[in-house]
């Protein structure tokens, strides 16, 4: 019997193995993906079989960016390629218009699945920066999941591991985040771009203004003076600015102001590409913000302790100085309520009886008092600004009367407004599993300051509209 060499054996038996080597090459996925936080998000389900290629890598985000001849090739050659769309990532938006039939294309601000928000700036553009609401990540997980499976069922049980590990780690993500992170409600912020409207909307981020949706997106002067004066005025608590995002105007912005500022880095542009990536964005976004928060209260607090603020001269300690907007978005300064008499009531629009009630007797009475109530100008000062937005007070003050102005400020010029004014304000949880639904037992007087701001009398919760116009009579003549 012939035997056959041992070197033909190791030939035919390498022969034997190439084909099949080739075959698992070409069952696996080619996934291309724009972004870093979608990437991370992919990769983390692709572990253990071909990682996901991304675009836009390490120092670069997608605006001013475009790709290499090399990039579109692969892009072309891909099974898949996933985008965020044409509001975010514009250099793409031919080469998809181009691709061959045999390129799925997963476009996401096209997804029924997510939650996706328009845009603040453009009624026909879409806002682009859906990942920065954890609850949309947990939806992308379980889209991108089912996509994997449907095109590579073979390794379906790879995927759903994966997806298992990944979607408990985002899931309780989200809960520090809706349970623990209540230092995010410690102050309003300026954003110089509009990219947190996610996280605005789901974590309560007090966004209070904005100067441009993008890089792309010049700041007008108007808005970059308006927003200055405000900065002046100490309505910021921070300025939220984003890594890799060139600021030409931040020099003339922050001219002679004090703010505390943070860098957010919401593509992970400084981070390096990978699987944790995504949980490291949303973390350090949030630590950062709270970090930027409680500095500014404690600066202010400092400030307080420290340095006295001259008052309106008047024997009873009652009022001071102060910036609040009223509802309608103009900012007002003891200085401007001067000139009338102001009939002042501290209050909260969420407050079931004793506000509008308080606020009804004030109304009826100035009605009555008539026409010598046009000496006096009536205001409602919320003592709850977390909850008490500009839209909400401007509806609820209508309510009552087109002359009533409301008045809201930041948490901390609200908490040294009451204090010159000697206005006791708790909060008071009733339901522990609801702490968002909270009540406020506060000072329910109404306070009656004179036209040069000094401080004449209070009138106590309980005194009826008649017994109101009697008393206004005693000191206006």
């Amino acid at each position: 019997m012939n035997k056959l060499p041992c070197t033909h054996i190791l030939f035919i038996f390498l022969i034997l193995l190439l084909p099949v080597s080739s075959q698992a090459e070409e069952d696996q996925l080619h996934v291309v993906v724009s972004i870093k936080p979608v990437h991370s998000l992919l990769a983390s389900l692709m572990e253990g079989v071909q990682p996901p290629e991304l675009l836009i890598g390490k120092g670069r985000i997608p605006y001013g960016w475009k790709p290499t001849a090399e990039q579109i090739k692969h892009i072309r050659e891909a099974d898949v390629v996933i985008w965020a769309g044409p509001e975010l990532e514009k250099s793409l938006v031919p080469i998809i218009r181009d691709l061959p039939d045999d390129v799925q294309v997963l476009t996401l601000l096209d997804s029924n699945d997510l939650k996706i928000l328009p845009s603040r700036w453009d009624d026909n553009k879409r806002d682009p920066y859906f990942w920065l609401d954890s609850r949309n990540a947990l939806m992308l997980i379980d889209t991108l999941t089912k996509m994997l499976m449907d095109l590579d069922y073979s390794r379906a049980h790879v995927y759903k591991r994966n997806r298992d590990a990944l979607f408990k780690k985002v899931a309780e993500l989200d809960r520090r985040f809706e349970y623990g992170y209540r230092g995010l409600k410690g102050g309003v912020m300026l954003a110089y771009y509009d990219t947190q409207q996610y996280f605005e909307q789901a974590y309560a981020l007090k966004l209070g203004g904005e100067l441009s949706p993008s890089p792309d997106v010049p700041v007008s002067a108007a808005r970059l003076l308006k927003e200055r004066h405000k900065l002046q005025e100490g309505w910021y608590a921070c300025l939220l600015t984003e890594a890799g995002m060139k600021m030409p105007d931040l020099d003339l912005l922050l001219s002679g102001v004090e703010i505390n500022r943070v860098e957010l880095d919401s593509f992970g542009s400084q981070l390096e590409p990978g699987e944790g990536l995504y949980l490291k964005i949303m973390n350090n976004n949030t630590n950062r913000i709270k970090a930027c928060v409680r500095k500014t209260a404690k600066r202010l607090a400092d400030e307080e302790s420290t340095t006295p603020i001259p008052s309106p001269p008047n024997t009873h300690g009652v009022g001071g100085r102060f910036a609040l907007m009223d509802h309608n978005g103009r900012m007002v300064t003891e200085d401007d309520m001067k000139g009338k008499y102001q009939l002042i009531y501290f209050g909260y629009t969420y407050c079931p009886d004793v506000c509008p009630t308080s606020l009804n007797v004030m109304m009826t009475a100035l009605k009555r008092f008539d026409p010598e109530a046009r000496r006096i100008q009536p205001y409602f000062i919320t003592v709850d600004p977390q909850r008490d937005t500009q839209k909400i007070m401007r509806d609820y003050v209508n309510y009552f009367g087109r002359n009533l102005i409301g008045l809201r400020g930041t948490q901390a010029m609200t908490d040294r407004l009451v204090r010159e004014f000697n206005v006791t304000v708790e909060k008071v949880v009733d339901d522990p599993k609801h702490p968002e639904k909270y009540l406020i037992d506060h000072t329910a007087s109404l306070y009656l300051m004179a036209p040069d701001g000094r401080f004449i009398t209070k009138f106590a919760h309980g005194i009826t509209p008649s017994q109101l116009v009697e008393k206004l009579r005693e000191y206006i003549r």
